[in-house]
């Protein structure tokens, strides 16, 4: 297997013009040695005149890429003039000829190169006197013509072969490109996500705890101890994701799903904020993980902007399993803004609609639309039919 990068490297070689003037050499030896022999063995003396008609109809094979026509005329002229020599020796000179016409075939216009391969077969027939001389160089005409084609055609798929593995490896670079923008952003997220969950809840329970230190020992060990939890938790679900970065084909480690909410729920609760959590209905068949994922980033982003952003003293999360997916509905009572008094990029908001499109579902946030105090999150995800979850497992 390791020989064969040197078929490239020697077709590479085969054409460049330098490959053209070696064979017009190798032509004009080949043709001329036979008369030099001829002539040391008859000792009859011929006209210097035939050695340069004998390489004439060679040379010209140095121009048989850039005008293969030219050079075909020229070794034609030259070989006919060999007639109208003396020589000691008389031979055809069909080597240069022929070696012109494969050029002509493989190159030439579909009308370039057919006029005149019938003008040669026609002067041929024409021209030479005997029947089998008159045969003979028409099967060598029509071989060098045949190889021709042969070879432009073996180019041509060559040359498609190429662009088609060049367009191959461009699609495979834009697909990676593509996967990868995927994967950054999705890391983003989570990292958002977790980042701003866990650190606003930390937040929250370390300005708890001094407060009731005093009064209430108990309550202020066990936000300290909330703190640690959530501290430890979001620094396992980061060394997670900074494994992916490190090592891309490596195993992400398991995601949170639906089945994590309720303690989402407990976790959020330790602040001080009385969280609900209801679900009506059981999911028709396995939730993929994808969708798992987001209804649960969903749900972990809105009870988030709870604790940042709301004057609130009650949350609840409602999950609905309808026939055509899953319905989530997080709402406060609180106001719009206040709470923790965190400060907000609005990338959350945008993150939710971003997690619930990429499952074919759409997400909404703002005042709760039965007009009581507070803010709401609603986004429905679209669940595959269970027979085509199985399938797709």
């Amino acid at each position: 297997m390791s020989a064969l990068p040197a078929f490239p490297r020697l077709r590479r070689s085969l054409d460049s013009p330098w490959s053209d003037v070696g064979l017009a050499v190798l032509v004009a030896m080949a043709q001329t040695a036979p008369l030099l022999f001829a002539h040391s063995d008859s000792g009859r003396p011929w006209h210097w005149w035939g050695y340069v008609v004998t390489v004439g109809a060679s040379l010209p094979l140095v121009l048989r890429r850039r005008s293969p026509v030219v050079a075909l005329l020229l070794c034609g002229v030259f070989s006919s003039l060999y007639d109208l020599v003396e020589l000691v020796a008389p031979q055809p000179l069909w080597y240069g000829v022929l070696i012109a016409l494969h050029g002509v075939a493989a190159t030439a216009s579909p009308r370039v190169r057919l006029a005149i391969f019938g003008a040669m077969c026609g002067a041929g027939l024409l021209t030479v006197g005997s029947p089998e001389t008159a045969t003979r160089g028409i099967v060598l005409y029509v071989a060098a013509y045949a190889l021709g084609r042969a070879s432009a055609g073996a180019r041509a798929q060559a040359s498609m072969l190429a662009e088609r593995a060049l367009r191959l490896e461009r699609e495979r670079q834009t697909h990676e490109e593509h996967a990868a923008e995927r994967e950054r952003a999705r890391i983003a997220r989570d990292m958002h996500d977790v980042l701003a969950h866990s650190i606003s809840l930390m937040i929250v329970q370390a300005e708890a705890g001094p407060v009731v230190l005093d009064s209430e020992p108990a309550r202020a060990e066990a936000a300290f101890g909330a703190i640690a939890g959530t501290g430890r938790d979001a620094l396992d679900q980061l060394r997670r994701m900074l494994a992916v970065l490190r090592e891309p084909d490596g195993e992400r480690g398991p995601q949170p799903t639906v089945h994590d909410l309720p303690a989402l729920a407990g976790q959020v609760a330790s602040t001080g904020l009385d969280v609900r959590f209801d679900v009506e209905g059981e999911p028709r068949g396995p939730v993929p993980a994808a969708c798992g994922v987001a209804a649960y980033r969903i749900v972990q982003e809105a009870l988030t902007n709870v604790v940042k952003h709301a004057r609130a003293s009650r949350a609840e999360v409602r999950l609905r399993w309808r026939d055509e997916g899953l319905e989530i509905h997080v709402h406060d009572d609180g106001g719009a803004v206040g709470g923790a008094g965190l400060p907000s990029g609005g990338n959350g908001l945008i993150g939710i609609r971003e997690r619930a499109a990429a499952c074919g579902g759409n997400a909404t946030a703002g005042p709760r639309a039965d007009g009581r105090p507070g803010f709401e999150v609603r986004a429905v995800l679209p669940l595959p039919a269970p027979d085509l979850v199985a399938v797709r497992a």
